[in-house]
């Protein structure tokens, strides 16, 4: 008996060995899921130079081992039946080759959805693409954690995403969602945490979102929400943290927000917020950071909030306030850690109560009236960014300021500054933006400067600078943009800059010489601007080396030779200003191959999201746009424009009908030259052009009728040619009416300069001159009055000759009797 009471715990024990497993892993229909994940992803994304998967965190993923095991997996705690899938930590799964992102298709998240058990989805930095599935999300009833942020889903946030009622926190932050936030927005009851930065949305912002009484966070930055902002927001009494920034709301600020007494951060910059600040803010106790800036708030720069002691941030610039500056001193309450009191109406010196804040970090108080000079006090500070541009400071800059090691970002640009920079610039070794432009510096750039290995942005244009030699940059150091433009610089073009320059401002200066190969150094290189200098020789082929090359701009120098061939391999050049030079020979018909004229972006980058929100003012890249030097600001970005101007050089032969594939051209200029020929029906497809000057050549024959199909053309200039023939009549061609851009063609003829063309003339017999008509009908009636007396004698003489009037004798009566009838 006993022998078979151990057999049948023996048996038990097998059992158990073998089913325990089954209890610990996950259930298979899972484990197929992601395995069928993990192969829709490998299907279509796999490194193109060699076989080795993309998705190497997710080698673990295999049929032969518990998917509980896997990296990324996080299962349930084992109960009596089995382990359930409840975490997915998936984001950034694609190891990238390149920098650029590589995207994934959205649909090969199908599989995800069929695991019910799901409470927390990581997808973020992906860069899947599609519309966000609304019936998959739907399908994940118990999530609680989602986050999709820093992809590329577009369309609307489908509705089924509402109705997932434990969700605490949702981040679909950098994506590409647009339409509005629906009123369902109210079922998210749970919700703690909300993350929408840097979408489309639009619409007005749903007053629904005071239903989400246990929300903490919001964050809807960089958006384009309009109206006012819901005053039920004053509702979500367990708020901490309130970002709106960057949208473009309007109206005021509601005026009980001050009743969130547990924010502790309030962004609503860059809005377009009116009327004053609330008083009510004064009660928010927790309040840390306050960001108003770039609104259109009215009235005085409260004073109050220098007393609320919890505030280190205060950023109020920008707005139509004012400071009172009848106040001589302020006596804060805190320790600032950031101040912006731009366009404020500041005037005088820069107040000295700010001295008093110890921990101060940032400061920005440009666009004021300020005047003096810098003040010692300011530069032994540890500021970490000094920004005072647009004021009337004046006098040199102290060496102290550049003993700083915090000092990471000096915008003193369009002051009155003067003298020679100091020699010890380059202490400052922690500056990564340096802005000294629209001064009075003079003198040699320091070469101390070179010691700043983190520069990343110099800007020391439109000052008195000058010198033949430049401070010696590291090959290998990040600065990127320099800008020396405008000053008196001589010499060779300097190849002294770094490696990872992209723009290069070297134009107004006095530099000579040809261009250098070492140009090609730069293989980052976007912008290069040498215009109006001294720069001779021939366009090297070697130009053709920089094909991240964007913008060129060698206006006004005395290059000679030909265009070359080459210049069709830079394929991303939209701009190329080779004006006011003096190149000969033919327009390379490969010039119509430049890509980055046929297909320009519709948005830009700017350089002010790059450096930390901050203003960057390069100067403008002067071009000549609708028969005026203008310029054309580099910030935000030049992106947009493509333009293409070769006039004013000896430039020979034909307009090459290679021309009309740059289809992204706004403006083509080939004035000034000595073009012959016709002028080619290809210009009719330059769909986006706004300028078309073509003046001061040979050109013959007539203006071709494809003109009518330029929607955008705003200027058209064909005078002194040797045009004929009937001016084209249709679309914008009927409003080019300015006479001056016909002017000096042997035969142009139209509407627009009021010249009748020869076939739309009726013939007639040629009209007697007024003055004749009217002698005639004078002497007509002379005639009429002198012939009819005359006409009149010789009638009566006519009938007295004929018998009809004779001497007067007796009548003799004549009777007239009857005959009578014989019978």
């Amino acid at each position: 008996m006993e022998d078979l009471h151990f057999l049948h715990i023996l048996i038990q024990f097998v059992v158990f060995l073998f089913v325990l497993p089954c209890i610990f892993s996950c259930p298979d229909q899972q484990k197929q899921a992601l395995l069928l994940f993990k192969d829709s992803l490998l299907s279509t994304t796999i490194s193109p130079n060699s076989s080795i998967p993309l998705f190497s965190s997710l080698d673990s993923w295999n049929s032969t081992t518990d998917c509980c095991h896997w990296e990324r997996v996080v299962c349930s705690s084992p109960d009596s039946r089995s382990r359930m899938v409840q975490g997915l930590n998936l984001y950034s799964l694609a190891w990238r080759i390149t920098d650029d992102p590589l995207p994934l298709d959205g649909k090969a998240l199908m599989p995800l959805f069929t695991i019910r058990s799901l409470m927390l989805l990581d997808l973020s930095s992906n860069y899947f693409e599609g519309q966000i599935s609304g019936p998959g999300f739907g399908n994940l009833s118990k999530m609680v954690n989602l986050n999709l942020m820093s992809n590329k889903f577009s369309g609307s946030i489908p509705p089924q995403m509402y109705r997932l009622r434990y969700l605490q926190y949702l981040d679909m932050s950098s994506n590409l969602l647009d339409g509005a936030l629906t009123s369902d927005v109210r079922f998210l009851r749970n919700l703690r945490v909300l993350k929408l930065d840097s979408n489309s949305l639009t619409g007005k912002f749903p007053e629904e979102i005071g239903d989400l009484k246990m929300l903490q966070k919001l964050f809807i930055r960089d958006n384009s929400f309009v109206g006012e902002i819901p005053l039920t927001i004053v509702n979500l009494k367990s708020l901490e943290t309130l970002d709106m920034r960057d949208n473009k709301f309007t109206m005021g600020i509601p005026s009980d927000i001050g009743s969130l007494y547990n924010l502790t951060y309030l962004a609503l910059s860059n809005n377009k917020l009116n009327g004053t600040i609330p008083t009510s803010l004064q009660h928010m106790e927790k309040l840390k950071q306050l960001e108003l800036e770039n609104n259109l708030l009215e009235g005085l720069v409260p004073i109050w909030l220098f007393n609320m002691k919890g505030l280190v941030d205060v950023l109020i610039g920008g707005n139509l306030m004012t400071w009172n500056n009848s106040i001589k001193s302020v006596k804060p309450k805190q320790m600032l850690s950031r101040l912006s009191l731009k366009s404020c109406g500041l005037i005088g010196e820069i107040p000295g109560w700010i001295s008093s804040q110890k921990g101060l970090n940032f400061l920005d108080l440009r666009k004021n009236k300020l005047e003096g000079t810098f003040p010692l006090w300011l530069a032994e500070m540890a500021l970490g960014s000094i920004i005072l541009s647009d004021n009337k400071l004046s006098g040199s800059l102290p060496p102290r300021l550049f003993e700083s090691l915090s000092l990471s970002v000096l915008d003193l640009s369009r002051n009155n500054f003067s003298g020679e920079l100091p020699e010890n610039i380059g202490n400052a070794n922690a500056i990564m933006l340096l802005m000294l432009s629209g001064n009075n510096f003079s003198g040699e750039v320091p070469k101390s400067i070179s010691n700043i290995h983190r520069l990343l942005l110099l800007d020391l244009s439109r000052n008195r600078l000058s010198g033949d030699t430049f401070p010696v940059f590291d090959p290998d150091a990040f600065l990127g943009y320099i800008d020396l433009s405008s000053n008196d610089f001589t010499g060779e073009i300097p190849t002294i800059f770094p490696q990872e320059t992209r723009l290069l401002s070297l134009s107004n200066n006095r530099f000579s010489g040809s261009l250098p190969k070492n140009l090609t150094n730069w293989t980052l290189l976007e912008h290069l601007d040498l215009h109006n200098n001294n720069i001779s020789g021939e366009l090297p082929d070697f130009l053709s080396e920089l094909p991240t090359l964007q913008i060129l701009s060698l206006r006004n120098n005395s290059l000679k030779g030909p265009i070359p061939k080459s210049i069709s391999k830079i394929s991303n050049l939209h701009i190329l200003d080779l004006s006011s030079n003096e190149l000969v020979g033919e327009i390379p018909t490969e010039i119509g191959k430049l890509k980055g004229m046929i297909d320009t972006p519709s948005t830009y980058s700017s350089l002010s999201d790059t450096f930390f929100n901050i203003d960057i003012g390069f100067s403008d890249l002067i071009v000549n746009w609708k028969k005026t030097l203008l310029g054309l600001p580099t910030s935000p970005s030049l992106d947009i424009y493509s333009l293409l101007d070769l006039s004013g050089n000896h430039l020979s032969g034909e307009i090459p009908n290679s021309i009309g594939n740059l289809k992204g051209l706004k403006l083509l200029n080939l004035a000034y030259n000595n073009l012959s020929g016709n002028i080619p029906s290809s210009l009719g497809k330059l769909e986006k052009v706004e300028t078309l000057d073509l003046s001061h050549n040979e050109l013959s024959g007539s203006i071709p009728e494809s003109l009518v199909n330029l929607h955008e053309l705003t200027v058209l200039d064909v005078s002194n040619n040797k045009l004929t023939g009937r001016i084209p009549v249709g679309g914008q061609m009927t409003i080019m009416n300015n006479p001056s851009y016909y002017a000096n063609n042997s035969g142009l003829c139209g509407i627009q300069i009021r010249q009748p063309c020869p076939e739309d003339q009726q013939p007639t017999e040629p009209a007697e001159p007024a003055e004749e008509e009217e002698k005639q009908q004078v002497f007509s009636w002379i005639g009429a009055g002198i012939g009819f007396p005359i006409g009149f004698v010789f009638a009566v003489l006519i009938i007295y000759m004929s018998g009809y009037f004779s001497p007067l004798v007796p009548h003799r009566c004549i009777v007239l009797k009857p005959r009578r009838r014989r019978p």
